[in-house]
Protein backbone atom coordinates (compact mmCIF):
# COMPACT_ATOMS: atom_id res chain seq x y z
CA UNK A 1 0.00 0.00 0.00
CA UNK A 2 1.52 3.49 -0.88
CA UNK A 3 2.08 5.52 1.68
CA UNK A 4 1.33 9.39 1.24
CA UNK A 5 2.42 11.98 4.28
CA UNK A 6 -0.24 15.07 3.79
CA UNK A 7 1.96 18.36 5.27
CA UNK A 8 -0.59 21.24 5.48
CA UNK A 9 -1.89 23.74 8.67
CA UNK A 10 -5.77 23.82 7.63
CA UNK A 11 -7.65 20.95 9.33
CA UNK A 12 -10.04 20.77 6.42
CA UNK A 13 -7.98 19.93 3.86
CA UNK A 14 -6.26 17.36 6.58
CA UNK A 15 -8.94 15.81 6.97
CA UNK A 16 -10.31 15.69 3.57
CA UNK A 17 -7.24 14.95 1.53
CA UNK A 18 -6.62 11.62 4.18
CA UNK A 19 -10.53 10.23 3.92
CA UNK A 20 -10.11 10.87 0.08
CA UNK A 21 -6.84 8.84 -0.28
CA UNK A 22 -7.70 6.46 2.13
CA UNK A 23 -11.30 5.71 0.22
CA UNK A 24 -8.75 4.80 -2.81
CA UNK A 25 -6.58 2.53 -0.34
CA UNK A 26 -3.68 4.57 0.26
CA UNK A 27 -1.91 4.57 3.63
CA UNK A 28 -2.59 8.16 5.19
CA UNK A 29 -0.07 10.20 7.26
CA UNK A 30 -0.62 14.06 8.35
CA UNK A 31 1.11 16.59 9.72
CA UNK A 32 0.23 20.18 11.07
CA UNK A 33 4.03 22.19 10.11
CA UNK A 34 6.67 21.82 9.19
CA UNK A 35 8.79 20.63 11.51
CA UNK A 36 6.38 17.83 12.25
CA UNK A 37 6.52 16.75 8.52
CA UNK A 38 10.95 16.50 8.94
CA UNK A 39 10.16 14.50 11.75
CA UNK A 40 6.96 11.73 10.06
CA UNK A 41 9.06 11.70 7.03
CA UNK A 42 12.36 10.37 9.08
CA UNK A 43 9.78 7.85 11.22
CA UNK A 44 7.37 6.61 8.83
CA UNK A 45 9.59 7.03 5.13
CA UNK A 46 6.34 7.64 2.89
CA UNK A 47 6.29 6.89 -0.74
CA UNK A 48 4.82 10.46 -1.35
CA UNK A 49 4.69 13.84 0.46
CA UNK A 50 1.81 16.42 -0.50
CA UNK A 51 3.21 19.51 0.94
CA UNK A 52 1.88 23.08 1.33
CA UNK A 53 4.31 26.20 1.46
CA UNK A 54 2.64 27.97 3.81
CA UNK A 55 2.92 26.78 7.05
CA UNK A 56 3.18 28.55 10.39
CA UNK A 57 6.99 27.68 11.39
CA UNK A 58 8.42 26.76 8.58
CA UNK A 59 8.75 27.94 4.58
CA UNK A 60 7.61 25.04 2.32
CA UNK A 61 10.82 25.27 0.65
CA UNK A 62 12.87 25.32 3.84
CA UNK A 63 11.05 21.73 4.45
CA UNK A 64 11.99 20.41 0.63
CA UNK A 65 15.79 21.71 1.03
CA UNK A 66 15.52 19.61 4.55
CA UNK A 67 13.91 16.11 2.84
CA UNK A 68 16.40 16.76 0.03
CA UNK A 69 19.16 16.28 2.23
CA UNK A 70 18.41 12.91 2.64
CA UNK A 71 15.74 11.62 0.47
CA UNK A 72 14.48 11.60 -2.69
CA UNK A 73 10.84 10.36 -2.30
CA UNK A 74 8.52 12.37 -4.34
CA UNK A 75 6.80 15.96 -3.09
CA UNK A 76 3.87 17.72 -4.63
CA UNK A 77 3.33 21.11 -3.43
CA UNK A 78 0.00 22.16 -3.12
CA UNK A 79 -0.48 25.40 -2.07
CA UNK A 80 -2.43 28.49 -2.84
CA UNK A 81 0.55 30.65 -4.01
CA UNK A 82 -0.48 31.03 -7.29
CA UNK A 83 3.24 32.87 -8.77
CA UNK A 84 5.29 31.91 -10.88
CA UNK A 85 8.63 32.94 -8.11
CA UNK A 86 7.21 30.81 -5.52
CA UNK A 87 6.77 27.51 -8.24
CA UNK A 88 10.14 27.73 -9.39
CA UNK A 89 11.72 27.96 -6.13
CA UNK A 90 9.59 24.69 -5.06
CA UNK A 91 10.97 23.09 -8.19
CA UNK A 92 14.35 23.91 -7.87
CA UNK A 93 14.92 22.87 -4.54
CA UNK A 94 13.34 19.38 -5.51
CA UNK A 95 10.21 19.45 -5.76
CA UNK A 96 8.59 16.37 -8.17
CA UNK A 97 5.57 18.59 -9.15
CA UNK A 98 2.52 21.51 -8.14
CA UNK A 99 -0.33 21.90 -7.80
CA UNK A 100 -2.27 25.49 -6.92
CA UNK A 101 -5.07 25.49 -4.66
CA UNK A 102 -7.97 25.70 -5.48
CA UNK A 103 -7.76 22.14 -6.71
CA UNK A 104 -9.64 19.15 -8.13
CA UNK A 105 -9.29 15.97 -6.23
CA UNK A 106 -9.09 13.90 -9.29
CA UNK A 107 -6.03 15.91 -10.81
CA UNK A 108 -4.23 15.13 -7.69
CA UNK A 109 -4.94 11.71 -7.48
CA UNK A 110 -3.66 11.54 -10.83
CA UNK A 111 -0.33 13.55 -9.80
CA UNK A 112 -0.10 11.17 -7.37
CA UNK A 113 0.10 7.98 -9.88
CA UNK A 114 2.17 9.96 -12.29
CA UNK A 115 5.37 9.88 -9.31
CA UNK A 116 4.25 6.67 -7.93
CA UNK A 117 4.44 4.98 -11.84
CA UNK A 118 7.91 7.28 -11.81
CA UNK A 119 9.62 5.68 -8.44
CA UNK A 120 9.67 2.08 -9.90
CA UNK A 121 11.48 3.60 -13.31
CA UNK A 122 14.55 2.89 -13.86
CA UNK A 123 16.88 6.03 -13.92
CA UNK A 124 18.47 5.28 -17.23
CA UNK A 125 17.64 6.80 -20.24
CA UNK A 126 14.73 5.46 -21.86
CA UNK A 127 16.06 3.24 -24.94
CA UNK A 128 12.86 3.72 -26.82
CA UNK A 129 9.53 6.43 -26.53
CA UNK A 130 6.70 6.88 -28.99
CA UNK A 131 5.59 10.65 -29.26
CA UNK A 132 2.89 11.33 -31.12
CA UNK A 133 2.91 9.22 -35.11
CA UNK A 134 6.89 9.06 -34.35
CA UNK A 135 9.07 6.41 -32.41
CA UNK A 136 12.19 7.77 -31.09
CA UNK A 137 15.34 5.48 -30.26
CA UNK A 138 17.55 6.71 -27.91
CA UNK A 139 19.84 3.79 -28.35
CA UNK A 140 20.28 4.67 -31.71
CA UNK A 141 19.74 8.38 -31.52
CA UNK A 142 16.75 7.96 -34.55
CA UNK A 143 13.55 9.35 -35.33
CA UNK A 144 10.83 7.49 -37.35
CA UNK A 145 9.78 9.24 -40.60
CA UNK A 146 13.44 10.27 -41.31
CA UNK A 147 13.01 13.41 -38.46
CA UNK A 148 16.87 14.17 -37.54
CA UNK A 149 17.16 16.16 -34.07
CA UNK A 150 20.32 18.04 -33.58
CA UNK A 151 22.35 16.99 -30.31
CA UNK A 152 21.26 19.83 -27.90
CA UNK A 153 17.87 18.93 -29.46
CA UNK A 154 18.34 15.02 -28.53
CA UNK A 155 19.31 16.42 -24.52
CA UNK A 156 16.51 18.41 -23.97
CA UNK A 157 14.04 16.04 -25.19
CA UNK A 158 16.14 13.18 -22.84
CA UNK A 159 15.54 15.03 -19.78
CA UNK A 160 12.01 15.48 -20.11
CA UNK A 161 11.27 12.13 -21.37
CA UNK A 162 13.44 10.17 -18.78
CA UNK A 163 10.39 11.53 -16.16
CA UNK A 164 7.09 11.28 -18.14
CA UNK A 165 4.68 13.58 -16.44
CA UNK A 166 6.51 15.46 -14.39
CA UNK A 167 7.54 18.48 -14.55
CA UNK A 168 10.86 20.29 -15.30
CA UNK A 169 11.96 23.64 -14.19
CA UNK A 170 13.00 26.03 -16.65
CA UNK A 171 16.33 26.28 -14.43
CA UNK A 172 16.90 22.78 -14.58
CA UNK A 173 16.79 22.43 -18.19
CA UNK A 174 18.65 25.42 -18.71
CA UNK A 175 21.66 24.20 -16.31
CA UNK A 176 21.74 21.00 -17.72
CA UNK A 177 21.48 21.17 -21.21
CA UNK A 178 23.68 24.97 -21.66
CA UNK A 179 25.48 25.09 -17.86
CA UNK A 180 24.84 26.92 -15.03
CA UNK A 181 26.22 30.56 -16.91
CA UNK A 182 22.61 30.21 -19.25
CA UNK A 183 20.10 29.76 -16.15
CA UNK A 184 18.44 32.98 -17.26
CA UNK A 185 18.50 32.39 -20.77
CA UNK A 186 15.04 31.21 -20.96
CA UNK A 187 14.30 32.51 -24.98
CA UNK A 188 16.81 29.49 -25.88
CA UNK A 189 13.95 26.93 -24.07
CA UNK A 190 11.21 28.51 -26.05
CA UNK A 191 13.53 28.63 -29.71
CA UNK A 192 14.18 24.37 -28.80
CA UNK A 193 10.90 23.36 -27.57
CA UNK A 194 9.10 24.92 -30.73
CA UNK A 195 11.70 23.21 -32.96
CA UNK A 196 10.86 19.92 -31.19
CA UNK A 197 7.34 20.34 -31.78
CA UNK A 198 7.74 21.46 -35.16
CA UNK A 199 9.32 17.93 -36.05
CA UNK A 200 7.77 15.66 -33.88
CA UNK A 201 3.80 16.81 -32.93
CA UNK A 202 0.97 16.57 -35.00
CA UNK A 203 -0.30 19.75 -34.75
CA UNK A 204 2.79 21.85 -33.33
CA UNK A 205 0.17 24.71 -32.35
CA UNK A 206 -1.90 22.79 -29.87
CA UNK A 207 0.91 19.98 -28.32
CA UNK A 208 -0.36 17.22 -26.44
CA UNK A 209 3.06 15.77 -25.63
CA UNK A 210 5.15 18.22 -25.31
CA UNK A 211 3.90 20.71 -22.82
CA UNK A 212 4.52 24.53 -21.12
CA UNK A 213 3.83 25.15 -17.76
CA UNK A 214 4.24 29.24 -18.05
CA UNK A 215 6.99 30.73 -16.02
CA UNK A 216 7.84 27.43 -14.52
CA UNK A 217 9.05 24.71 -16.65
CA UNK A 218 7.87 21.97 -19.13
CA UNK A 219 6.79 18.49 -19.11
CA UNK A 220 6.43 15.56 -21.26
CA UNK A 221 2.76 13.90 -21.48
CA UNK A 222 3.39 10.04 -23.17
Amino acid sequence: MTRVLVVDDEPQILRALRINLAARNYEVAVAPDGTAALRQAADWHPDVIILDLGLPDLDGVDVIHGLRGWTSVPIIVLSGRAGSPDKVDALDAGADDYVTKPFGIDELLARIRAVTRRMGAAPDEPAAVRVGEHQIDFARKTVSGGVRLTPTEWHFLELLVRSPGKLISQRQLLREVWGTSYVKETHYLRQYMAQLRRKLERDPGHPVHLLTEPGMGYRFQP
